[in-house]
């Protein structure tokens, strides 16, 4: 499903070029849930952006079911994500001027499904929001609106799920929900998880695991040694 070769990231300073991520390699199978962990500031978001096709590499590639993201532009990248990927922020990304229904229903009537609205309540019932279907962010808790971020990501069904920190705004007791919930409808879904977290037990609950040290990648499990073609 994922398989990253020699991947690196160089951004120039006015102190001269910076290397980010250095010579990164590891596969992911269809289904399998990752942890990428690491101390601030050791490249773990940049990665992630990365594999997603929201950042480029400097150099190597990553192939995302079975397609080469170097080979392909801007514009490619956003309809393979379209086609394949789900994205949870941090920080929700939510469109304030939405309700909740709203935004998950948007990025499912861009990509043209005719039952938009029934796809989004039916995903935001499973995260248990169907009382808050017209409330709008700014009316919702953060764990509320990190639900309707989940929902708004799943319901469109994506083969492979990146979140970035997904609890990390949470209270300890709401990112328990949010742990569950996710690994809930990767199991229902048999959706790929990539997850960027600090947290250990939501580290623990990823069958892999692989650790960024200043841009440079300890293989903890070894399995992510060996990259499946």
């Amino acid at each position: 499903m994922l398989k990253v070769t020699e991947l690196g990231k160089v951004v120039s300073t006015a102190a001269g070029d910076l290397e980010i991520l250095q010579e990164i390699s590891f596969g992911l199978a269809k289904g399998e849930s990752l942890a990428i962990v690491g101390a601030s500031g050791s490249g773990k978001s940049t990665l992630l952006g990365i594999l997603a096709g929201l950042d480029t590499a400097s150099h190597g590639d990553v192939e995302l079911a079975g397609q080469s993201l170097r080979s392909l532009d801007e514009e490619g990248r956003a309809a393979l994500r379209a086609e394949y990927v789900g994205f949870v922020f941090q920080s929700f990304q939510l469109l304030p001027g939405l309700s909740a229904l709203e935004n998950v229903m948007l990025p499912l009537e861009l990509h043209g499904h005719k039952d938009a609205q029934q796809q989004a309540e039916k995903f935001l019932q499973r995260v248990g929001l169907e009382h808050r279907l017209n409330h709008y962010p700014k009316q919702l808790s953060g764990g509320e609106q990190q639900r309707v971020a989940i929902a708004r990501a799943f319901a469109n069904e994506p083969t492979i799920l990146f979140a970035d920190e997904p609890t990390g705004n949470l209270d300890a007791k709401t990112g328990a929900t949010i742990i569950e919930l996710l690994f809930e409808l990767n199991q229902e879904q048999g959706t790929t998880l990539v997850l960027v977290t600090h947290e250990e037990r939501l580290a623990a609950r990823c069958e892999r695991r692989i650790t960024l040290e200043a841009g440079r990648l300890e293989v903890t499990d070894a399995a992510a040694e060996a990259v499946p073609c």
